[in-house]
């Protein structure tokens, strides 16, 4: 590891042509009057850091179910998952991952599985920090399979600047622990219903990083997580 890895980080295909056209302007303002100009470079240099898509040491041990997104931990609690994912009208936990616009938005397979159903919705733009984004705002939802035939639902959830939600999965495929499947734009969340019995190795607050904090344990009776915040 060179101590520049650290700071420089491969770019999401996804990006190129937004980096391409904020470095555009760019060139425009430095034409226009020099401040602006910075300004703009300023802003190119965050586009790339938006895109940003670094590699992640997954763990691969059995029954690790790991957060599908970098963020802070903004909500756990009982919901119903998305009516049309159909997993039934019985509350699961949820644990809701918020990303801010400096997050890495690259979001990961929380499991490996079988992608068991792909259902987009579209919605409204509310702060995607508060708990009714999670019925209210555009979504992208997906079963996942395990291989003991139970099923966890992740959400992706658009935000309040968020326009455009991808996923790169669909019903049918296979996916692995920390693979990649989508990318939401600008700003958003991703949600996670556990299975029955299964209790978050998370608490509110804390940071996450995709593909790697584990978030539960399944096949493993552990009790849910406490933290304290110092």
């Amino acid at each position: 590891m060179r101590m520049i890895d650290t700071v420089i980080k491969p770019m999401h295909p996804e990006g190129y042509k937004f980096v391409a056209a904020f470095a555009a302007v760019t060139v425009l303002l430095f034409w226009i009057w020099e401040p602006l100009g910075w300004l703009g470079l300023g802003l190119t240099i965050w586009c790339y850091y938006f895109f940003r898509d670094p590699r992640r040491a997954v763990p691969e041990n059995a029954g690790l179910l790991v957060s599908p997104a970098d963020g802070v931990v903004s909500l756990i609690g009982r919901a119903v998952p998305p009516a049309e994912l159909g997993l039934g009208p019985e509350a699961l936990v949820r644990v809701s991952v918020f990303m801010s616009v400096f997050n890495c938005h690259v979001n990961r397979a929380p499991i490996a599985g079988r992608i068991a159903a792909v259902a987009y919705r579209p919605g409204k733009f509310f702060n995607a920090s508060l708990d009714k984004a999670s019925e209210e705002n555009e979504r992208n939802a997906l079963a996942i399979e395990m291989a003991d035939g139970r099923k966890i639902a992740v959400v992706q959830i658009a935000g309040l600047v968020a326009r455009r939600i991808m996923c790169w999965k669909q019903a049918g495929e296979m996916v692995r622990t920390g693979e990649r499947f989508g990318l939401i734009r600008f700003g958003s969340r991703l949600d996670v219903y556990l299975p029955q019995g299964v209790h978050p190795q998370v608490a509110l607050g804390q940071t996450t990083v995709a593909g790697e904090t584990v978030i539960a344990l399944i096949g493993q009776d552990a009790p849910a997580r406490v933290a304290r915040v110092e």
